[in-house]
């Protein structure tokens, strides 16, 4: 057998154990894994419990332990994108370090990978997206536990120079015993990691309801980022709507920009006045005027006695038709012009010929006969 030659951006060689590509570049094809396949050796397939558009997820049985885990394995496509690829690598560097009861642990797995994988604890119960979907819209007291965990947990991240930024009801599971717990950290950053590009957003790294004001503008965020996607997500819980609705998901995303969400307890009047200002606190479009930190918004959820009444709801900016739609009308009016100017230019063109030919047509050949 060949040498084994570890990779080290990639952490994992082919089946033959030598280095076979480098990252970005397409792996041989290794097919999706079936019931019974067995994975390095260690984690026997079970089932599939998702698939989704970057990755699927597996339900497996890690042989070293006896336990049941979740295998998060690329979709080939994305294998094959460098910028997708550096992402996962980072999603899993981030996972390994974290110890918390409200994040999911990440499993070491202690041998040399035949293909990209992430192996996670197996979490049973549903995630936050299925208890919204049967139930719309929760009780308050109920709505307040759950983002009380979820701020414990994100202050817990925020501590240790991780935000998450991409907090949405998809990426919270609530477990049988009923607590709750943070997923996915497909686009989290650390403090200390250098930045990656971002290919835009679509429905598997982003969901425009819950992206805050700043990711829209393209900036990193920081904390602060996380807890406005926390007080959109309690606004759809006490509310049974999203903070923001339009025709396409950049009007969504620029309408956060121009003006503020209708004040919750307009769509929901037995809020209660505290719980309104928790969500319009959380959600201030300016970063610098939400709560500093997921533990300041953790105390008030926990005590409504903490909670100053600014009467933020008073003070709310309505969208506007013209300024959710001015990003699209900016760029529909790009393209306008240009098709005016390549008409424009074209018409010059053809015109010139025109005359040239005329020229030509109109003057004396030199086989003309004199006079």
């Amino acid at each position: 057998m060949a040498e084994e030659l570890e990779i080290a951006d990639l952490g994992w060689t082919d089946r033959q154990g030598t280095a076979s590509r480098q990252p970005g570049s397409c792996a041989p094809m290794l097919g999706e894994p079936k019931p019974n396949d067995v994975l390095d050796g260690r984690f026997v397939i079970v089932d599939t419990v998702n698939r989704g558009g970057m990755a699927w997820i597996y339900k497996a049985v890690d042989r070293t332990t006896g336990q049941i885990v979740a295998l998060k394995i690329p979709l080939m496509h994305c294998e094959c994108d460098a910028s997708f690829y550096s992402r996962f690598q980072r999603e899993e560097a981030i996972g390994l370090t974290l110890d918390h009861s409200g994040v999911v642990k990440f499993i070491p797995t202690g041998v040399t990978k035949s293909r990209p994988y992430i192996a996670m604890e197996y979490l049973e119960g549903e995630t936050l997206a299925a208890w919204l979907h049967r139930t719309p819209r929760l009780p308050e007291a109920q709505a307040a536990r759950l983002a009380s965990q979820i701020c414990d947990a994100l202050n817990y991240l925020h501590r240790n120079g991780i935000v998450h930024r991409d907090l949405k009801p998809e990426n919270l599971m609530i477990c049988k015993d009923g607590a709750i717990r943070i997923m996915d950290f497909g686009i989290a950053k650390s403090t200390d990691a250098k930045r990656l590009t971002f290919g835009g957003f679509s429905s598997a790294v982003g969901t425009p309801d819950y992206i805050a004001p700043e990711q829209v503008k393209g900036k990193r965020g920081d904390g602060r980022t996380d807890i406005y996607s926390l007080g959109a997500m309690l606004y759809v819980m006490t509310t049974g709507t999203a903070p923001y609705e339009g025709d396409s998901p950049f009007v969504v995303m620029n309408a956060r920009l121009s003006g503020d969400p209708e004040a919750p307890r307009q769509r929901n009047p037995q809020l209660s006045a505290p719980m309104e200002e928790i969500i319009l606190h959380a959600m201030e479009r300016e970063p610098g005027r939400r709560y500093a930190s997921a533990a300041a918004m953790k105390a008030e959820l926990d005590d409504y006695s903490e909670v100053t009444l600014e009467e933020r709801s008073k003070r709310l900016r309505p969208v506007g038709v013209f300024s959710a739609y001015a990003p699209l009308l900016k760029n529909m009016a790009w393209v306008v012009a240009a098709q005016i100017l390549a008409f424009l230019l074209l018409f010059m063109y053809f015109s010139h010929r025109h005359h040239a030919k005329s020229i030509v047509t109109s003057s004396p050949t030199a086989t003309q006969t004199r006079t």
